[in-house]
């Protein structure tokens, strides 16, 4: 077996089950490496798999397999000598759809290797008819000895391979596990932050409504202290106008007040009429008792005179 792979990819891995022939049973419990390897010794072409220490596929290619999409992520090929049928899982379509063209490529590779194989074997085989010397016990038996030590020898780079890959996936094993608790630090980190803005949020919520609540009864306050205003402006104007009306009344008095003043002025002077008796204008009779002051006194008696 070739120490390098042809072609690597990753997949999930599943078998037939051998009860139903029906339903898929995971061979692996994640995608794991799914690679093809060119054995130079016995001139063939396997499809490799491991899943830890376990192989999940071992698949020598032969001309006659297919491999079919199933799906558009999903294909399958049947394994006569392992009496079973593997199925592959991918991510994408792309890398199925790779994974089926190197398929068909190490199928076409692997008939020619077998056409070149049986092209030997008969060459060898006319030699050896020509030769008409038949092969010793001796010889059989090194030769089958000698195909156990083929076996032997193969297995070696196997072994290689799959310590080498079981190495490669520790180590991937390993960063998976750190990049976890990387993850689950920063998982932690987020809830811990979102526990945080969640409660800040909550608090936002309780404040934005018991500021709603202030404003509503702010304006209910501006409303009723504008309702306020407007009734003492209006009082206002009423005592404007009652001002107003006082003053004009005020006047009005003072207005009256002053005739009354005049009328009680020109009533306190006295009527005067003379009065006739038996000696002439000998006295004079006065309206409401009264006398008059002395010039006055002295004029009507003047007048008196005259006339008598």
């Amino acid at each position: 077996m070739g120490e390098q792979p042809i072609f690597t990819t990753r997949a999930h891995v599943f078998q037939i089950d051998p009860g139903t022939k029906k339903n898929w049973v995971p061979a692996s419990k994640q995608a794991v490496t799914v690679s093809y390897f060119y054995d130079v010794t016995r001139n063939s072409y396997r499809i490799i798999s491991v899943d830890g220490a376990k192989v999940i596929i071992n698949s020598t290619i032969t001309p006659n397999m297919t491999f079919t999409k199933t799906s558009q992520k999903f294909g399958q090929w049947a394994d006569s000598r392992a009496n079973t049928v593997f199925g592959l899982g991918f991510s994408t379509e792309q890398q199925l759809t790779k994974f089926a063209e190197k398929f068909q490529e190490v199928k076409e590779a692997a008939r020619l290797a077998r056409d070149k194989s049986q092209d030997k074997t008969e060459t060898s085989s006319d030699h050896s008819q020509e030769s008409g010397c038949e092969t010793p016990p001796s010889a059989q038996a090194s030769s089958v000895n000698g195909t156990d030590d083929e076996k032997a020898s193969h297995a070696g780079p196997a072994d290689t391979f799959l310590q080498s890959e079981n190495n490669k996936l520790k180590m991937a094993l390993t960063q998976s596990a750190a990049n976890v608790k990387k993850w689950e630090t920063e998982l932690q980190t987020l809830r811990e932050s979102n526990a945080r803005l969640s409660s800040a949020l909550q608090e936002s919520a309780a404040s934005a409504e018991q500021w709603k609540r202030q404003l509503a009864l702010c304006r209910d306050e501006n409303d009723r202290l504008r309702n306020k205003i407007d009734q003492l402006d209006e009082q206002c104007g009423e005592i404007n106008r009652e001002k107003e009306k006082n003053s004009q009344l005020k006047r009005r008095i003072e207005e009256l007040e002053l005739e009354l003043q005049e009328k009680e002025t020109v009533s306190a002077l006295p009527e005067w009429r003379p009065v006739l008796g038996s000696r002439g204008v000998s006295r004079w009779a006065a309206a409401g008792r009264r006398q008059l002051p002395g010039p006055c006194m002295e004029a009507v008696r003047m007048d008196a005179r005259g006339l008598f």
